[in-house]
């Protein structure tokens, strides 16, 4: 087949991009790499089945012309990170909706089916652990800008099965719960490369707030392995499924966790979310997936556990000592 890539210069779409040309099938990758980059793609830039085209999906005829040619979309173009989020809230709400708009519409008119990546921040502040993808979200305050990225991605969400409701558009929903891998960085927030990166530094790692929230992190591989299936499966369109990994762990966890696995020498310093990021910020206490909808449709089981994320983390990092910015 040929498929397009939105966002495909980014972390995750570089390792599905290599996942689908390795199986053979002609490749696309839209990006304006405002958080993408070349270098994530660098090594793919010679293969006769892989093309780049550097412009925003927001860009109506191009995307016109890219998804006609297209079999299947994967949509992953979005804001991502934390501290982007919090820092350019005007970007996350312009990119993740109108992006999508675009892509679904043009998809709709040429009846191109569309994997649309979402987020596990749309649980919000629910305290009822696991995640199911059927369970309430409970949001902040609007004052809070990091809501604004749930929200965008909720509209996602909606847009998406609307077009699966009203017209049939094959639409496959993905929530990722903190993918992390190599190629990853801590530029934009993402905490586990942040961390390794302070530990192998021997600098101090910082870790936001009491530490004492905890996160579940799956590998890219196992994700985008995921992706693939799904989008496959005749089961899968018009519903959104959880993927990701359901080891949790607190975030002081994580922190004596990469130090012990990289015999750093680091100490812990605690940051309050103001002197991080310059100012209030609401946070989730949990965020762990229930897995159970995504393994009875596609057998999925994460296959890489914690030390083996950060193993590879550490060994990206090791032999690209100045790592693309993701």
């Amino acid at each position: 087949m040929k498929v397009l890539i939105t966002g495909g210069a980014g972390f995750i779409g570089s390792h599905l991009s290599e996942k689908l040309l390795k199986q053979n099938h002609d490749v696309v990758v839209i990006d304006d790499l405002s958080t993408g980059k070349l270098d994530n793609i660098a090594h793919l830039m010679g293969q006769p089945r892989f093309t780049f085209v550097q412009d925003t999906v927001r860009n109506e005829q191009i995307m016109h012309l890219l998804i006609s040619q297209a079999d299947r979309v994967y949509h992953l173009a979005a804001a991502v990170g934390v501290k982007l989020i919090v820092q350019r809230p005007v970007h996350t709400i312009e990119t993740n909706i109108h992006g999508s708009e675009v892509v679904l519409a043009i998809a709709n008119k040429f009846r191109k089916p569309v994997f649309l990546a979402s987020t596990s921040e749309v649980y919000g502040k629910n305290e009822r652990v696991p995640f199911c993808e059927d369970d309430d979200s409970l949001l902040g305050s609007t004052r809070f800008s990091r809501w604004a990225y749930a929200c965008s991605k909720m509209i996602d969400e909606f847009l998406g099965k609307a077009y699966y409701d009203q017209f049939g558009l094959p639409v496959v929903i993905g929530r990722f719960f903190n993918t992390v891998g190599p190629r990853q960085t801590g530029q934009y927030g993402m905490v586990v490369p942040r961390f390794i990166e302070q530990a192998l530094k021997n600098e101090p790692i910082q870790i936001y707030g009491d530490g004492k929230q905890s996160r579940c992190f799956g590998h890219v591989d196992d994700v985008t392995g995921a992706v693939i299936k799904l989008m496959d499966h005749p089961q899968a369109p018009g519903q959104v499924f959880n993927i990701g990994n359901n080891e949790e762990i607190s975030i002081e966890g994580l922190a004596d966790f990469i130090i012990q696995r990289t015999g750093s020498k680091s100490p812990k310093v605690f940051v309050t979310y103001e002197e991080a990021y310059g100012k209030f910020f609401d946070d989730m206490r949990r965020r762990v997936p229930s897995l159970d909808k995504v393994r009875s449709i596609i057998g999925y089981q994460p296959k890489h556990n914690l030390a083996k994320i950060i193993d590879d983390i550490v060994g990206s990092l090791k032999s690209n000592p100045s790592p693309s910015r993701s």
